[in-house]
């Protein structure tokens, strides 16, 4: 579809990093330097994993701190993490210097613009669809660069950005792009393709009403290049809607749920062409849904449905995506980032679907600002209804730290609803109470953005008991 594209890449040689510590902006770092520009970067505090990576590349800072001495006029470019203040010294000085400086999405458009820039988009599944999209091209043999926001098995890093590919796949993030950039970070890559997945509304910090956070996906989908593609889930209404807005010169193409089966747990794809059947790794109507419209991307690029189909039964899944962390002669332990609304009720009911004869025992941390506002809490009704005991924590520390009113246990089991929930304050409560069950026949899922305060959820998952 894309034949014949005209293909540069823009040298910039020297390049600083104001919180080069961040997730994507350590990764950013690795991928440069690998690249063979001059990186330098600072930060105020930098944790594990992105100490040890940096460090492994030789890039980690030596001494923790903003340095304004690191930057100048010979720095080609700056790029700006979402940690930094709109005051850090290092800012100050590469303005007053007049440095070119970046935000990461805008680095990241300005090293791929002239390539076929694939960017996914939506509340939910975000991660999982690049992910997938990554596996496949990697496994029919097309080069791709690539932005993904977990760490993926096979691929030494969650950015990669080369002189040759001539494809680029982003994990297009909504949320904001820098302390100085306010345009949410999918509005600055200029998708060929684009793909919506969901849209629930999230990041109230920013966006205060839906009506304000649907409008991003608007903007976005107006963003699409000309001629390029829309490839959107056809099951969630408000994406429909967007979707009904494309310019005419935009290809669209719809998907849902295909068609499946679930035997002794394992989740069976067929080929509605050759009736060829694909056991597959990954379970979850959710994630049959991110496989279908990642299927329809990888059409775009050349890759057919029987090629598609052969390599995503191999995909394990990205990290902390319904990941198997623990496993009994009758139980399981799963991992999941799942922390909003939408993404609860999806991967709970995904697990209790796919073990139906097993009680679901689920656990979830409100973790994130919108999590622990009381305005949005009542978003979260019945969102963990389908578990047979229901777990949910929080820690009033992390309330006072993002400077939110405080919340009650009482508050919180109202707002989620339920007889089988209960809400907790201490993980190590939540801890014990879980050690002291019986296994048998069960499977554990725990699903948060953060870590539950530091609980190892694998060392958990070792010392559970089917008797």
């Amino acid at each position: 579809m894309f034949e014949g594209k005209e293909f540069q890449i823009l040298e910039i040689m020297k390049i600083h990093f104001i919180a080069i510590g961040g997730s994507a902006m350590h990764n950013l770092a690795i991928a440069m330097h690998l690249k063979g520009f001059s990186v330098t970067g600072s930060d105020d505090e930098i944790v594990e994993p992105s100490r040890s990576r940096l460090e492994a590349n030789d890039i980690l800072p030596p001494v923790a701190g903003w340095f304004p001495e690191k930057l100048d006029a010979e720095i080609d470019a700056v790029i700006l993490g979402m940690h930094a203040r709109a005051d850090n010294p290092e800012l100050v000085k590469a303005s007053e210097l007049g440095l070119k400086i970046y935000s990461y999405p805008e680095y990241i458009y300005e090293q791929s613009k002239k390539k076929i820039r694939i960017v996914v988009g939506g509340s939910h599944g975000k991660t999982t669809i690049t992910a997938m999209i990554i596996h496949v091209l990697h496994a029919a043999g097309i080069d791709c660069d690539y932005l993904v926001g977990a760490q993926l098995e096979g691929f030494s890093t969650m950015v990669k950005l080369t002189h040759d590919a001539k494809i680029m796949v982003i994990e297009g993030d909504e949320y904001l792009s820098s302390p100085i950039d306010r345009r949410p970070k999918f509005h600055l890559y200029h998708p060929n393709i684009a793909i919506l997945s969901g849209i629930a509304w999230d990041h109230i910090n920013v966006f205060p009403t839906f009506e304000n956070y649907v409008e991003q996906f608007r903007i976005f989908v107006k963003l699409i290049e000309q001629g390029g593609s829309l490839i959107f889930c056809n099951e969630d209404k408000e994406v429909n809607s967007v979707a009904s807005d494309a310019r005419q010169d935009v290809h669209l193409f719809p998907y849902g749920i295909p068609g499946y089966v679930i035997e002794k747990g394992v989740t069976i794809l067929q080929d509605p062409l050759t009736g060829h059947r694909y056991p597959l790794l990954i379970f979850g109507e959710h994630n049959l849904m991110n496989l279908n419209g990642a299927r329809l991307v990888c059409n775009c690029v050349g890759v057919s449905d029987p090629d598609f189909y052969r390599f995503i039964s191999t995909f394990k899944g990205a990290a902390r995506r319904l990941e198997v962390v623990g496993r009994g002669k009758t139980f399981n332990v799963y991992k999941d980032f799942a922390h909003s609304p939408s993404k609860l009720k999806a991967t709970t009911a995904a697990v209790k679907k796919q073990f139906p004869g097993r009680r679901l025992i689920a656990c979830m941390e409100l973790h994130t600002f919108s999590s622990l506002n009381p305005e949005f809490l009542s978003e979260y009704k019945e969102s963990m209804s389908l578990a047979d005991e229901a777990y949910v924590y929080y820690n009033p520390h992390t309330i006072e730290h993002k400077k939110l009113e405080a919340l009650s246990v009482e508050q919180v089991k109202e707002a989620f609803g339920g007889n089988n929930l209960k809400v907790l304050t201490s993980s190590a409560e939540l801890s014990s109470l879980l050690h002291a069950k019986s296994w048998k026949e069960s499977n554990l899922l725990m699903m948060s953005s953060g870590n539950f305060d530091g609980m190892d959820i694998k060392l958990l998952a070792e010392s559970l008991k089917e008797d």
